[in-house]
């Protein structure tokens, strides 16, 4: 098998399972969304081995090097031989923060809190636990 010295960004995005259809990663790219090399790039940009990718899913960017080209898409498992994740510590801090800022709040749709609700609510925040 003949292995790839260049792809297109959003054939490959769409590869490495970063993008669930092609059309998503292509729309992407359009969107000012995918960066290649810290430069906005259009779907029709080749890539090539060592490039490195950032993907802006708010509220942090991710960061991947190229480690191998792929022109099919592959098995979850397969992914990480194409692909090394190195996005910085601070930035996952940032996601897990907001995680946890998100939980924090009631459901939509679940209407206005009992007044139990409330006053056990109260009493977590308060960290009048002893």
């Amino acid at each position: 098998m003949e292995q790839a010295t260049e792809i297109r960004i959003d054939k490959y995005l769409w590869a490495v399972r970063l993008y669930k259809t092609r059309s998503l990663a292509t729309e992407a790219c359009q969107k000012g969304k995918v960066l290649l090399n810290d430069q906005l790039t259009k779907p029709s940009r080749t890539v090539k081995k060592n490039d490195l990718i950032s993907i802006k899913m708010p509220p942090i960017i991710k960061t991947y090097k190229i480690i191998k080209l792929a022109k099919n898409r592959m098995g979850a498992k397969l992914v990480i031989e194409h692909i090394e994740d190195i996005t910085p510590q601070g930035q996952i801090e940032i996601l897990e923060m907001a995680k946890m800022a998100s939980s924090m709040g009631r459901r939509k749709g679940t209407g206005r809190p009992t007044k139990k609700e409330r006053r056990d609510l109260e009493e977590l925040l308060d960290g009048d636990w002893e």
